[in-house]
């Protein structure tokens, strides 16, 4: 898997945009070559993470702050009817196929929403703090969430078969 890397110049939109482009791709770069069966599997009890459970939760990461917060769709969540985002982590009957389809469908929907945004200042209303935040704040916030949850897939990945790096 290619990832491209972010710029060391440029101006902040454009850095924005290449590094949460680039901690999407260390997601997909980590799941790359395994089957759903290694995909599902979990890091050690009690937890129940797994890679697959990963890119579900980051699909519902996604479709939360760009199509819900920012664009002020009202959607239900993907893998839960209660609003749970911890129901996506639960990957025990799903497959790459349809997760994967998930995630790069919300990624799709995000870069449209924010390349359509006028500017980085454009804010939405987040009910889950009772405040305005920027799309500036939403990227970092994914960008975050990406780094984070990457770090576990580095763990999952050499649990499953000794791949390293990054």
């Amino acid at each position: 898997m290619e990832r491209t890397a972010p710029p060391l110049t440029g101006g902040e939109r454009e850095t924005l945009r290449a590094y949460l482009d680039y901690h999407r791709a260390t997601l997909a770069w980590k799941c790359e070559g395994l089957t759903d069966e290694e995909l599902r599997r979990p890091s050690m009890p009690p937890s129940t993470l797994s890679l697959l459970g990963l890119v579900r939760h980051m699909a519902e990461v996604e479709r939360h702050w760009f199509r819900r917060t920012l664009a002020g769709e009202d959607l239900p969540h993907l893998w839960s009817d209660r609003h749970d985002f911890q129901a996506a982590y639960d990957a025990a009957g799903a497959t790459r196929e349809e997760a994967f389809a998930a995630w790069e469908a919300e990624i799709g929907h995000a870069r449209r929403i924010e390349a359509a945004a006028e500017s980085l200042d454009v804010t939405a209303y987040v009910a889950s703090w009772r405040e305005e935040a920027s799309l500036r704040l939403v990227m970092l916030h994914l960008i975050h969430e990406y780094a984070r949850h990457n770090g576990h897939a580095d763990f999952l990945r050499e649990a499953i078969d000794g791949a390293t790096g990054a």
